[in-house]
């Protein structure tokens, strides 16, 4: 891709002034025409390509710390997990290295159980394989979901009498109830959401500061090398939030890396005067707003959506759709608290009954103010509806897709085949065109694949079916 029409030569040359690009073309003209005694010249080598920068739509750059220090799970191109043998040999790896051996837990990130050759996810006792000496986390590739070994149930005190929690589930192995007291069932070690949360929160407080306390200068770098120079910590902590701001205070010239901060909702509910929000950044960090999490993933299968999963999780019925990870209310007051505090809200909806959600909560919080609309984001919204766009634009809801992994989970034989994926990452000809359509990686989740092509890539959802054909960009309909 390149700025010239296809009927010009290859440009040979880019001419930068004052943070401008003011030529692209020629070497010879270029260097007549803007080579001056002070100019700074660049080679690339035949194998390198110059690119522009990249603002990640939304992403957790500390996540992206903690990938690349701990056990790596995932599956080709990024990995090299195929099975559940290959997975326990990479966190015994991992438990065995100097890290690993600092921490309390054995962890690891990014398997995908459909990309096993089981098809299913590891169980306690896959993972009691790897240690029953440590606690074990495997975490999916789509986070808010994974694996523990039994030792990891126990510290997390989960057993066949521990109710699922609201917005989450401990998957079982038998599920019955007594009249004396209730059982749920024998907790299997694969926790969703809600449930899954405290692991990996005990998981990570377990490792040593010396290698927790390097998750963003790693994050950063990793980001700088596939060129963003804007990242996102979309729904960081107080305590995140205070860390950063600590680090960054300790670099004299600043971050190297701008590093935009959405935190949990919840959170700063209980102490806003904590935020901080700003449009400005102080030494390469700001605060934008909150953030606000309403359902789960499609590749754990626990977005929330207004049509049935083709293949439900095991132990759920047909027609299994996902689930809120809150009421209403809960969303409404959110959504309230970030217009009464001029924060800009952000909301992660991974399926369109979560879409719907955040649309009835902004619009009834934008009618109560009696002001304008506000700006704020759908992230992950690649199951909109044409209705859900024409809100969008109506509500001033930014719409941000997360258009590498999704088509495949979703518009596959797994998650609902093309009555989910015929609009997947809608973005011609259903918009308005002066609405903005960003594109998030998501890291850590996957990779990072910051280009044109991603999209193009993963609409055929890896099964050789294109999803949604009217829908993608093309150079016409960016």
């Amino acid at each position: 891709m390149t700025v010239t029409d296809e009927k010009s030569a290859a440009p040979e040359a880019v001419a930068v002034k004052d943070g401008r690009i003011v030529f692209v073309g020629n070497l010879s003209q270029a260097q007549a025409k803007w080579q001056g005694p002070d100019t700074r010249l660049h080679d690339l080598l035949p194998d390198q390509a110059l690119l522009p920068d990249f603002i990640d739509a939304h992403g957790h750059i500390t996540g992206t710390g903690l990938q690349a220090t701990i056990a790596n799970l995932l599956a080709a191109p990024d990995g090299n997990v195929t099975d559940i043998a290959s997975l326990q040999d990479k966190l015994r790896a991992f438990a065995e290295s100097e890290v690993g051996r600092r921490s309390d837990w054995i962890i690891g990130f990014g398997y995908d159980d459909s990309m096993l050759t089981e098809g299913k996810h590891p169980t306690r006792h896959d993972l009691d394989v790897v240690s029953t000496e440590k606690p074990v986390l495997a975490t999916h590739q789509s986070f808010p979901l994974g694996a523990v070994n039994s030792l990891g149930l126990e510290r997390l005190k989960y057993t066949a009498t521990t109710p699922d929690p609201k917005g989450g589930v401990i998957r079982r192995r038998l599920e019955r109830a007594t009249e004396s007291e209730p059982v749920y069932g024998e907790p299997n070690g694969v926790l969703e959401e809600t449930a899954f949360n405290p692991a990996a929160d005990l998981a990570v407080a377990g490792m040593d500061p010396i290698d927790s306390g390097q998750f963003l200068a790693v994050g950063l770098l990793s980001a700088a090398r596939f060129g963003f120079t804007t990242v996102q910590e979309g729904g960081a902590s107080l305590e995140v939030l205070g860390l950063l701001r600590q680090v960054a205070d300790a670099y004299p010239d600043g971050l190297p890396t701008d590093v935009v901060v959405y935190v949990k909702a919840d959170q700063a509910m209980k102490s806003p005067d904590t935020v901080q929000a700003s449009r400005e950044y102080t030494k390469g960090l700001r605060t934008a707003g909150v953030k606000l999490l309403l359902d789960g993933s499609p590749q754990g299968r626990t977005a929330w959506l207004t049509e049935p999963y083709l293949t439900p999780p095991d132990g759920q019925n047909e027609d299994y759709r996902g689930y809120a990870t809150l009421p209403d209310k809960d969303v409404l007051a959110q959504v309230r608290a970030g217009f009464a505090n001029n924060w800009q809200v952000i909301a992660h909806v991974n399926g369109d009954a979560a879409i719907d959600q955040f649309i009835q909560c902004v619009r009834t919080a934008t009618k109560e103010t009696g002001q304008d609309r506000r700006t704020t984001a759908a992230i992950h919204c690649q199951t909109a509806r044409e209705d859900q766009i024409e809100a969008f634009q109506e509500l001033g809801i930014i719409p941000s897709f997360f258009s590498i992994t999704c088509c495949r989970h979703l518009a596959g034989p797994v998650g609902g085949g093309p009555r989910h994926g015929v609009h997947l990452t809608p973005r011609r000809p259903r918009r308005p065109a002066q609405q903005s359509l960003p594109l998030s990686c998501e890291r850590p989740c996957p990779q990072p694949l910051p280009t044109a092509d991603a999209p193009k890539a993963t609409r055929s959802g890896g099964r050789g079916a294109e999803c949604g054909p009217a829908d993608p960009a093309d150079c016409e309909h960016p």
